[in-house]
Formats: C-alpha cells, sequence, structure tokens
C-alpha cells in the first residue's frame, strides 16, 4: 500500500473530541508512516514538514457506509452493458469528488472490487479508501436482478454490474466465499425489494431464511458480517434474525425491528439523501417511470421512522447510496439528518460509530495515537453549524489521507 514516507507535524489545531462532543484546545499532532503518533497539547517530535493550522477546528475524516462508486448512472441495466474499463474511468471521478469534500473511508455497497481498492492504495487513483463487499448477493427476480421481464439472458458477473444472481442454499455459499475470495471487506445481500430494479416491489421479501443464514455463516467464517438491503419491518426481522449486522435503507421498519436491532446490536444505516434526490433527478439519472414511483413509498416513512429509531438509541450509521450525478449532493446527508439529531451526533455517526461497524475502531473515526492520519482541517464550527460540513470551497481548507495532504488552502 502507497503510504506517506515524509514525517509530519500539524501545529495549533483546535482539536474537536469526536466521542466527549468537547474542544481539546490547541493540540499538537505528529504523525510518521500515515500513522497518527503523538497527540498533544505539549510540543510533540517536529517532523521532516511542519504546518502551522492557526487554530482552525481539526476533527477525523469522514467515513460515508453506502456508496456505490462505480454506478455513474442510475440505470443499473444501463451500467452492465458499459465497458469495465470505461466504469472504472468514471468511478475515478465520482472517488476523487468524495475525498474533496472530507470523506477519507468510504463502504461500497455493490459495484466495487479489488482493483479499485489496489488502484487507491498504490496511488493511481485519487479517493478515500474504499471497504467493498463486491457483487451484492441477489435471489432471481430480486434487487440486483437487473433483467426486465421480458429479457432472459443469464446474468453474470465479468461485466459491470452491481449484483451476483443464485439461488437455493449452495449457491449463495459459494458467491459468498467467492467474494471474500476476491477481497471483499464484508458480504452485502439483497434482502427486500428495492427501487432500482424492474421486476420487484419495495414490499417483497428476497431470500429464505437459510439462504440468509448461509450467507452470514460464511461471513462470521471469514471473521466479517453481512449488510441487507432491506426496507419493510418483516425483511428486515428476517435479516436480523439470521444474524444480520448491518441493515440498509428500512425506511418502513416499526418497533419490532428496533427491539430486535437493539437486542442484537445491529447498525441502521438510513440513506435519506438518495431518496430525496431521487424525487427530483431519478428520471434524468436514469431511473424508469416505473422505478420513479417507487421512490414515494419510501421517502415520507423514513423521515418518521428514522427519527422513530435515533429516540429509540439505535446506532446509526451517516450513508447516502447516491447515484450517477447524484453523487454531488453527498453532503446533503448531513441537512437531512440534523432534523432529528444533533450536529455532534451527525459527525458521530460519520466517524466513531462509522468506525465501530467497519470493524476499526482505533484506525478510522478518531485522531489518536495509532489511528491512521485521517485528518480534516475546518475554517467553522460544525458543532454550532452543521452548515459547516455542507460547503467544503467555503470551510475545508485541508484534506489528509493516510498521512498525505490531498487539500491544503491554509
Amino acid at each position: 500500500m502507497r503510504k506517506a514516507t515524509q514525517s509530519i507535524t500539524l501545529e495549533n489545531a483546535d482539536l474537536l473530541d469526536i466521542r466527549s462532543g468537547r474542544y481539546a484546545g490547541l493540540t499538537n499532532i505528529y504523525i510518521d508512516q500515515g500513522i497518527i503518533r503523538e497527540v498533544s497539547a505539549n510540543a510533540v517530535t517536529r517532523g521532516d514538514r511542519v504546518l502551522d493550522l492557526k487554530g482552525l477546528t481539526v476533527m477525523p475524516g469522514l467515513c460515508d457506509a453506502h456508496v456505490h462508486v462505480v454506478a455513474a448512472t442510475a440505470s443499473f441495466p444501463e451500467l452492465e452493458r458499459w465497458s469495465p474499463t470505461y466504469v472504472s474511468a468514471r468511478a475515478g471521478q465520482i472517488l476523487s469528488g468524495m475525498l474533496s469534500r472530507g470523506f477519507t473511508t468510504v463502504r461500497d455497497c455493490g459495484g466495487a472490487d479489488f482493483g479499485i481498492t489496489k488502484a487507491i492504495n498504490e496511488g493511481y487513483l485519487i479517493g478515500p479508501r474504499v471497504l467493498f463487499c463486491g457483487h451484492a448477493i441477489s435471489q432471481t427476480g430480486g434487487h440486483g436482478d437487473m433483467r426486465d421481464a421480458g429479457e432472459n439472458w443469464e446474468s453474470c458477473t465479468c461485466c459491470a454490474g452491481l449484483g451476483k444472481v443464485v439461488d437455493g442454499v449452495p449457491e449463495v455459499r459459494k458467491a459468498c466465499r467467492d467474494e471474500l475470495r476476491k477481497g471483499a471487506h464484508f458480504i452485502k445481500v439483497m434482502a427486500s425489494g428495492g427501487v432500482s430494479s424492474p421486476t420487484d416491489r419495495i414490499g417483497n421479501t428476497q431470500f429464505s431464511l437459510d439462504e440468509l443464514t448461509a450467507a452470514v455463516e460464511e461471513a462470521k467464517a471469514a471473521q466479517t458480517y453481512v449488510a441487507a438491503h432491506v426496507y419493510t419491518a418483516e425483511a428486515a426481522n428476517r435479516a436480523l434474525q439470521c444474524g444480520i449486522r448491518s441493515l440498509e435503507h428500512g425506511n418502513l421498519i416499526d418497533d419490532s425491528t428496533i427491539d430486535l436491532m437493539l437486542e442484537r446490536d445491529a447498525f441502521l444505516v438510513p440513506t435519506m439523501s438518495t431518496h430525496e434526490v431521487l424525487k427530483t433527478e431519478g428520471r434524468a439519472g436514469g431511473l424508469t417511470e416505473a422505478m420513479h414511483e417507487k421512490v414515494h413509498e419510501v421517502v415520507e416513512a423514513g423521515y418518521r421512522t428514522h427519527a422513530h429509531a435515533h429516540s429509540r438509541g439505535v446506532k446509526m450509521v451517516f450513508g447516502t447510496d447516491l447515484l450517477g450525478p447524484m453523487h454531488r449532493h453527498q453532503l446533503l446527508e448531513f441537512e437531512i439528518r440534523s432534523r432529528f439529531q444533533t450536529p455532534l451526533e451527525i459527525l458521530r455517526s460519520a466517524t466513531i460509530t462509522a468506525a465501530e461497524l467497519f470493524q476499526m475502531e482505533g484506525e478510522v473515526g478518531e485522531i489518536i495515537p495509532g489511528a491512521r492520519a485521517d485528518i480534516l482541517a475546518l475554517g467553522g464550527d460544525p458543532l454550532m453549524d452543521i452548515g459547516v460540513m455542507q460547503d467544503p470551497d467555503r470551510y475545508l481548507r485541508l484534506v489528509m489521507k493516510d498521512g498525505q495532504v490531498f487539500k491544503n488552502t491554509i
């Protein structure tokens, strides 16, 4: 992995302690080999380079727990017809945009692969660290099956697509094992209907309990976990009962789901920005009329559901799920979440809570010794005004990932 070889000291940083929710005062941070080595109000080891932050607010790099970095279009059937090399080129633009907004770690929930992460790690693509599931696992006619009702071609995984279609426990096991073989950081299953799939309904449940359990068993054997695309309480409860750890979307869950989430210490990744934007830009981005109509089923319900889940103490992680030209709205999630979360709660969802979900506690999401040097410097106070996070051109002065400076306007 390509890492910073030059040591660097950041001086006079007004450090925001994400856990305590308080500013630590002017702090000095010493970084070597891409790792934070010292954090102190006193003098620290001076590196090969010293950067005076002049009292700017400093916080950890952001995490987005639900992205699709290869989805340069909202039309997945169209994406599957694109050349993989063209998709990779378009992904490069999406990735660099994410980093420029302050996202230093993202979790790709379908489409990205080992090649994308290798290119980023070696410096051939500029972007955040990508944790990927490879292809999301779908049943025939499920949310990952992009064939229209009149089409009978066999879906394959050599094309540029987000899903892999399998049926039955043996095929589920083989698909999960294959994605893990190819370096997947976690497994993603489609456990309910969705907006962008042509032949299912939002209220569908997908996969049998045995199939879902098989995916969980394979992930557990590989020391990782399963995330599930779900909308309804019925689909979410089935997933949780089978041991799935991360629920994506969840706009139509209820208290029975929330009870299970709290009991099983599961995570919820609402993706409120994508549903909001799909209402106005989905058709232009590639959705069919039938797909666009499904958006309205989940938008308003999501505002009520997610506010209630938060009030009951569900672990909520920042995620966006944007597609095509809509990626530019990634920071809208801060504004939407502010309707029911405080600025600190939103920032925690994009840092330490995300790190817990990713199984990377102490490695990302905090500015502490031993963590990766993913650091942002802001010319404003996000605890007083979450809008500071939504205007990077004005407020985001420094972006550092693994000790490498990717933006510096100080």
